[in-house]
């Protein structure tokens, strides 16, 4: 994976997941839907993954 790949992805990984793990801090009654535990811990998971691959970028894009 080349770096402009790698931190692309990683970014994505992060955003996604922040977004999803925010929707599970609000109660149902406001969304009108629940957010999954499992879907909430993937999403923490994913946030991890993404912080993984743009800290071992070599930083140049």
């Amino acid at each position: 994976m080349n770096e402009r790949t790698q931190i692309s992805a990683g970014g994505v990984l992060l955003v996604v997941g922040a977004i999803i793990v925010m929707l599970f801090a609000f109660p149902a009654s406001t969304l009108g839907f629940a957010v999954p535990i499992p879907l909430a811990v993937v999403a923490a998971l994913a946030m991890a993954v993404g912080s993984l691959l743009i800290g071992t970028s070599e930083g140049t894009v």
